[in-house]
């Protein structure tokens, strides 16, 4: 079974463009990367990914970043943030946004009370103390969570504190 869905993802990635494979791939950077090492990935010549990364960069989905004597591209951050942001306004009104964030808060306050601990590194270094193969992966799977749950609620919280600012600007003219 393995080799059909390699069969599958080498058919599916045959039938994108170059463009499409470089800019797939650049959308999915967890650190920074070469265009060299994007044109390996993507099967293209240095050269094609080079001009769609610079694209990308133009169009702020990329960052450029000299380190040394290499040049690196890696997500926008930023930009990233204020297109979730965005998407959070428009496809949940202020109610959903408010109750999501008490419940992200909740669940936190939950876990803190539940460990004992206040921070997820906390969690995770209660962990030293355990025999139980169970409770020590639960705990993982926690922190884990409770990490992600952390990284939410500042744009969720952005999401809610420009909400009225966003809809007026992002209301159609009559």
């Amino acid at each position: 079974m393995p080799d059909d869905h390699n069969q599958d993802d080498d058919r599916a990635r045959a039938s994108m463009t170059r463009g499409e494979r470089i800019r797939a791939a650049a959308r999915t950077l967890r650190t920074p990367r070469t265009a060299s090492w994007i044109a390996d990935e993507t099967e293209v010549s240095v050269k094609t990914a080079q001009k769609y990364l610079d694209q990308l960069v133009e169009d702020n989905v990329l960052r450029k970043i000299e380190q040394g004597d290499q040049t690196l591209y890696c997500v926008d951050q930023l930009m990233a943030t204020y297109r979730e942001v965005a998407a959070l306004q428009r496809e949940h009104n202020r109610e959903e946004l408010t109750a999501s964030l008490e419940s992200m808060r909740t669940t936190i306050t939950d876990w803190k009370t539940s460990y004992g601990v206040e921070t997820p590194g906390e969690l995770r270094a209660s962990i030293a103390d355990l025999d139980d193969p169970d409770e020590i992966a639960e705990r993982r799977e926690v922190a884990s969570e409770w990490e992600h749950l952390v990284d939410r609620i500042p744009v969720v919280r952005a999401a809610l504190t420009e909400y009225d600012w966003a809809t007026e600007r992002d209301a159609l003219p009559a």
